[in-house]
């Protein structure tokens, strides 16, 4: 893991929408993870970092 990815994991942990839109800017993981966000706070959190560390 790079210092990169570490940064967009803390950052996915505290604000999940924020680490993914670093690395896939206005792209559907970013929108998925919006709307994962909003509705539930924690399923926001596991699919971002699924997002960033899975891909």
């Amino acid at each position: 893991m790079t210092s990169e990815t570490f940064v967009q994991v803390i950052l996915a942990v505290l604000l999940p929408p924020v680490g993914v839109f670093l690395r896939y800017e206005f792209g559907m993981e970013f929108w998925i993870c919006l709307l994962l966000t909003l509705f539930a706070y924690i399923p926001g959190i596991i699919y971002a970092v699924y997002v960033l560390v899975g891909k």
